[in-house]
């Protein structure tokens, strides 16, 4: 019993002793970021836990002390600056000139504060970076201010250390456009799946005015659901969606070899499977990160530059048909047939893919 009770005393000193140093009574820091027409204010606030572990001050709650504190805040500082990294427009700002260490008691935290002049009004501003990258449970918590007013917050951590601010201003509406009309025609250049439906739709060539109106089904269509989806108000899930796209390829090749002559139907295909595309582009877009404070723009620029690449598909296949038939309608009606089983065989090719194999989804 007396080897049991001297246990228990090492036991109970060991932890008294490990537990005020290891335990981190909260792993957060906080970053605002207040943007003006010319200049951007980055104030940070992190814990006493943190800024005693960096300078190596014991007990963390001596960092409260301005004397204590006053020898490692440069230190701090330029620590700050390494590790936060503010993006405007592109270009990455310096951020050397701090302000002196400021103590908060009540918070047990200190601040430090830094402000940047800029050329121009800014557009994007992205903030990235772990301020304390040995705790892995550390998160920042990031508020941006436009003139004062707070319009936007985030949360950096261990998955997400990067996000991206879309002033409220004609900047930032430009800054949007940038980055997501070139998304949208990229994602449209390379989804073999999206560019084959709307190929397969073509084939048959016809009036420009049907084309236009197959493509204009195609993109009213999807651009509703794409919106509604990013908007969380119809989802519809991703195993479900990608079966569906590769089945509206395999019909509207099959609908090619079997329409001879008969009503083209073209325009309802382009509407109803336009709905279903619209998802799958919904999921890409999620992927890229909305910014919450330009939601209706980011959304119109997406479309927009999807609508430019499809546009681009579509005037050369049109183009290379309505050739190919002036110079001979065998040669027209063989490119009809060879292409839609060519359509049909890579559509039954996605489904069995995406339904039995889903791991190596295209």
């Amino acid at each position: 019993m007396r080897r049991v009770g001297s246990a228990v005393l090492v036991a109970v000193a060991v932890c008294g002793v490990v537990t005020p140093v290891s335990a981190h009574p909260a792993p957060f820091s906080f970053v605002d970021v207040r943007i003006h027409s010319t200049t951007v204010e980055i104030d940070v606030v992190v814990h006493a836990f943190d800024v005693a572990y960096e300078l190596g001050i014991q007990p963390p709650v001596r960092v409260l002390d301005a004397e204590v504190l006053g020898p490692g805040s440069q230190r701090l500082a330029s620590l700050l600056g390494d590790r936060l990294r503010i993006i405007v427009d592109g270009r990455p700002l310096t951020l050397d000139r701090w302000s002196a260490v400021e103590p908060l008691p009540a918070r047990q935290s200190v601040r430090v504060r830094a402000q940047v002049s800029l050329d121009r009004a800014p557009g994007l501003v992205a903030v990235s970076g772990r301020l304390f990258p040995y705790d892995t449970a550390h998160q920042t918590f990031l508020n941006f201010y436009d003139d004062s007013v707070l319009t936007s917050q985030a949360i950096l951590g261990a998955d997400q250390t990067r996000y991206e601010y879309f002033v409220g201003s004609r900047q930032g509406g430009v800054a949007v456009a940038r980055k997501f009309v070139p998304a949208g025609v990229h994602h449209i250049l390379i989804g073999p799946d999206h560019i084959l439906f709307l190929v397969g739709l073509l084939l048959l060539g016809g009036p420009l005015r049907r084309l236009l109106l197959v493509i204009t089904g195609f993109t009213v269509a999807h651009s509703i659901t794409l919106s509604l989806a990013v908007l969380n108000v119809v989802a519809l899930p991703g195993r479900l969606v990608e079966p569906i796209i590769a089945l509206s390829i395999v019909y509207v090749g099959a609908d090619n070899l079997l329409v001879r002559g008969g009503r083209d139907m073209r325009v309802w295909i382009a509407l109803l499977f336009g709905f279903v595309h619209g998802f799958g582009f919904a999921s890409v877009l999620r992927e890229m990160g909305l910014p919450s404070g330009a939601l209706g723009w980011s959304l119109f620029s997406f479309n927009l530059g999807v609508e430019i690449g499809q546009v681009a598909v579509a005037a050369g296949v049109a183009t290379a048909v309505t050739l190919l038939r002036a110079r001979s309608d065998l040669a027209g009606r063989r490119l009809v047939f060879a292409g839609s089983v060519l359509v049909m065989a890579a559509g039954t090719f996605w489904f069995v893919q995406r339904v039995f194999f889903p791991g190596g989804m295209a």
